[in-house]
C-alpha cells in the first residue's frame, strides 16, 4: 500500500514540476494539442460520413424489408463509432507521445538533470529516427496488450453482477499499469532499457504502477484534460522511472531555492 501513494506522490510531483517551469509546459502541450485535432477531426468525419461507410459496406441489405435495413445499418454505425471512440482512447497517450517524442524528451532531461546529484541525465546515444522507431515499435506492441485485455474484459462485463461491478475497476488498473508503461518509456528508453525489461521492473513494483497510472487513466477518459495533464505525467514518469531503477534522486533545484516547500520534500521522502 505504501508504493500505491508514492506512485500518486509522483504524478503530483510531475504536475507541480512543469507548473515551476512554464516554458517546458507550453512546449509540453503542443503535442497533446495537435493530437487531439487529428483525432477530432476523424472522429468528426466518421459521425458525419460513417452511416454511408455503413451503407455502403452492407449492400445486402438494400432490399431488405422496413424498418430492417434501417436498424441494422443504424445499430453497425453506432459499433463503428463506439469502436473508433475505444480505439482512440486506447491509442491518445501512444501517439501524442510519438508525436512529441522531441518535446517529451527534452523535458525528461531536464526533469533528470534538475534532480540529479550531479546534475547530468542520461543519453540514449541513438539518433532521432531510431528512437522514434522504437517507440513507435514498442508503443504498437502495448496497444495490442491493451486492446487484447479490452476485449478480455470487455467479454467478462457480459458476467451478471461482477461484470459492472469488479470487471470496470479491473479495467482502470489495467489501464493505468500499461499507461504507466507507456509514460516511464520516455525516461527508461534513454537508458537503453527494453520493451521487456520494463514490464518486468513495473512488474515487480505493481501497486507503485497502479498508484501513477490509475488516476492519471481517469483523467485521460477526457481527452482535453490529457493534454494538459501529458508534460506532467511525463515529468512525474521520470521521477519515478530513477526510482525504478535505485538511482540517487536530489532536491529539484526550484525546491532548494523555495524555503516553503521543505514539507513537501519530506513527504517525498517518506514516499
Amino acid at each position: 500500500m505504501r508504493d500505491l501513494g508514492a506512485g500518486f506522490h509522483y504524478l503530483i510531483q510531475g504536475q507541480r514540476w512543469v507548473a515551476r517551469h512554464g516554458k517546458q509546459y507550453g512546449f509540453g502541450l503542443l503535442p497533446g494539442l495537435i493530437t487531439l485535432v487529428l483525432y477530432a477531426a476523424a472522429l468528426i468525419a466518421l459521425a458525419l460520413y460513417g452511416e454511408d461507410f455503413v451503407t455502403w459496406a452492407t449492400p445486402f441489405a438494400d432490399h431488405w424489408t422496413s424498418p430492417w435495413a434501417g436498424l441494422f445499418r443504424g445499430f453497425l454505425t453506432a459499433v463503428l463509432f463506439a469502436l473508433a471512440l475505444l480505439l482512440a482512447v486506447v491509442t491518445f497517450t501512444a501517439v501524442t507521445l510519438l508525436v512529441g517524442q522531441p518535446f517529451y524528451e527534452s523535458l525528461s532531461e531536464r526533469v533528470d538533470r534538475d534532480v540529479s546529484p550531479d546534475g547530468t541525465a542520461p543519453e540514449s546515444g541513438l539518433p532521432l529516427w531510431r528512437e522514434l522507431w522504437i517507440s513507435a515499435r514498442d508503443s504498437l506492441r502495448i496497444v495490442v496488450r491493451a486492446l487484447v485485455w479490452g476485449i478480455l474484459l470487455f467479454a467478462l462485463g457480459f458476467v451478471p453482477v461482477a461484470g459492472q461491478t469488479v470487471v470496470p475497476v479491473i479495467g482502470f488498473f489495467v489501464t493505468g499499469f500499461f499507461l504507466t508503461e507507456e509514460l516511464t518509456a520516455v525516461a527508461l528508453q534513454r537508458r537503453r532499457v527494453d520493451l521487456r525489461a520494463r514490464l518486468t521492473l513495473l512488474r515487480s513494483r505493481k501497486m507503485l504502477a497502479w498508484g501513477f497510472g490509475t488516476p492519471l487513466g481517469l483523467a485521460f477518459l477526457v481527452p482535453v484534460v490529457a493534454v494538459f495533464l501529458m508534460p506532467g505525467a511525463v515529468a512525474g514518469a521520470t521521477l519515478m522511472a530513477r526510482d525504478l531503477l535505485g538511482e540517487e534522486t536530489g532536491e529539484s533545484r526550484a525546491d532548494q531555492e523555495d524555503p516553503g516547500n521543505q514539507e513537501d520534500r519530506e513527504m517525498g521522502a517518506t514516499a
